[in-house]
């Protein structure tokens, strides 16, 4: 089906009537659906990601060590963000929201089916192609959703995204439950092949629903000049040649190993942001008051890469302490530990109504600062809960599973009040014509926070967390809430959110 060709900043009101969940009109029902199927993939697949990495080799595994199977996870996670950056310019500047979201929905769903090849050597190109295709389709999808939204309405598309959020989760829920027990029961490249599915389906929803979108994201608002797609084809052209040059000269040599790759996309997670931020902030389309709000927002980019940090950990050292130290035995039948991923949607699409009824009824008297505190705080909560656990695990007994699923509510609490208003709240503070690439800066904070992460657990010296791991990084989380909601008067006057 040919992509919407006129875009429109906003659908005329007789193209919101709702039609069905929650009141949603029919264009957010064919976001739901697409964006739906989508965490079934990705949440699927990264489910079982560390423990196939785990796993040994005779059991169809990669063999890796507990921390350098950590390290992937935050690294892959890392990759995902940084790959947000290009694919928000392709957005903003080349193809629009719609057909971005579409080819990122391609790729990713190739990348599962490089995956489902039972073959090391399909593995790590087909993480690369669903971190490239998830890059596009995220800060894209978001700015699509933003676009139906009128620009001065912060309550309702707080609300919007919350529930945008929420509705989500109902696949993020089952996809652990069904690829885990998949992968971790029968085989872990069939596990893979599921996630590619559920991407299909996706597509399929995408596609066949376009027509509601009324022209919305059918084109860019300021396409990129020939001479500029030359330059930035020529700039990516030479870096991939150089990175190409230096890991086949590497492989020559009989050096080159895994973490060489994970060494370059560490590197990344740090230099990206700051490039992408200067060049923004020096751009001569943006205004003072742009400028200005662009400058500020890097508090709350820090505050973002800080959250992602930990909350990406829930992917891996959680689920390494699910397997290793928590009593999953019921009625004589152990759990696969892939199932506690199904905990945080869960809680997700508990919570989220009760957060988009506290936004919406709040209105601006909750900055965004003070909803940034508030996710933080449960975040930091959450591993204070864990600092306990692993210490009634410190002598090598298994603890009760109420650990751990406790730890995932106030999680998922932390979740739903942070990422949705952060993506929100960067929809309106982007410069005009510019929320795409914004989307993507607020992404790269998940890109630095899963990088330092994912290399928390390395650094600590420990195949399983302690109790002090855990403290240490619940402390820092409610020393950054307790600072947000300090600087709460500046921040909200100078970004206006």
């Amino acid at each position: 089906m040919a992509a919407p060709t006129q875009p429109r900043l906003a659908p005329q009101p007789s193209e919101k009537s709702a039609t069905g969940l929650l009141g949603q009109p029919r264009w957010f029902l064919t976001l739901w659906g697409t964006d739906m199927w989508e965490r079934f993939s990705f949440y699927g697949m990264s489910a079982i990601l560390v423990l196939f990495a785990t796993a040994p080799s005779s059991g169809g595994g990669l063999g890796m060590s507990n921390e350098d199977a950590a390290l992937l996870f935050g690294l892959y996670m890392a990759s995902v963000f940084i790959a947000s950056v290009p694919g928000g310019w392709i957005g903003d500047r080349v193809l629009g929201s719609y057909r971005a979201v579409l080819y990122g929905g391609v790729m990713i769903g190739l990348g599962h089916l490089s995956m489902a090849v039972p073959a090391t050597g399909f593995f790590y190109p087909g993480l690369l192609l669903i971190a490239a295709g998830t890059g596009m389709l995220k800060p894209n999808m978001a700015s699509l959703l933003s676009a139906f939204y009128d620009r001065q309405d912060r309550a309702g598309r707080d609300a919007g995204f919350a529930i945008f959020y929420m509705s989500v989760q109902v696949s993020a829920l089952i996809a652990p439950l069904v690829v885990g027990a998949v992968g971790e029961g029968v085989n872990w490249h069939l596990g893979f092949g599921l996630a590619a599915l559920g991407m299909g389906a996706g597509l399929v929803q995408y596609v066949r629903g376009a027509r509601h979108f009324a022209g919305v994201g059918g084109a860019p608002e300021r396409f990129a000049t020939p001479l500029q797609r030359t330059r930035v084809l020529r700039l990516s052209l030479a870096a991939a040649a150089v990175v190409l040059a230096g890991y086949g000269t590497d492989a020559l040599l009989g050096s080159f190993e895994i973490g060489h790759v994970m060494a370059l996309i560490g590197l990344l997670c740090v230099v990206s942001p700051v490039v992408c931020f200067w060049r923004l902030i020096r751009n001569p389309l943006l205004t003072a008051g742009e400028r200005t709000r662009v400058k500020t927002y890097i508090w709350l980019f820090l505050a973002s890469a800080v959250f992602w940090a930990l909350f990406l950990q829930g992917g891996s050292v959680f689920t390494l302490f699910a397997k290793e130290s928590t009593d999953r035995e019921v009625f004589g039948t152990t759990v696969p530990a892939s199932w506690f991923h199904a905990a945080i949607p869960l809680f997700v699409l508990v919570t989220a109504p009760l957060f988009a009824w506290l936004w919406k009824r709040a209105g601006d008297r909750i900055p965004t600062a003070v909803k940034y505190a508030v996710g933080m705080g449960s975040t930091g909560c959450a591993y204070l809960l864990m600092a306990l656990a692993a210490l009634a695990a410190s002598g090598g007994e298994r603890v009760s599973p109420l650990w751990l699923v406790t730890s995932f509510l106030l999680l998922a609490a932390g979740e739903v009040a942070f990422a949705p208003v952060g993506m929100s709240a960067t929809t309106a503070i982007a410069p005009a014509t510019f929320t795409s690439q914004m989307v993507s800066l607020f992404w790269l904070s998940g890109a630095l926070g899963g990088g330092v992460g994912g290399n928390a657990l390395k650094v600590s010296g420990h195949e399983v967390p302690g109790p002090g791991y855990f403290l240490a990084l619940g402390l820092a989380a409610l020393v950054v809430a307790g600072s947000l909601v300090l600087a709460r008067r500046p921040l909200t006057r100078l970004l206006g959110v």
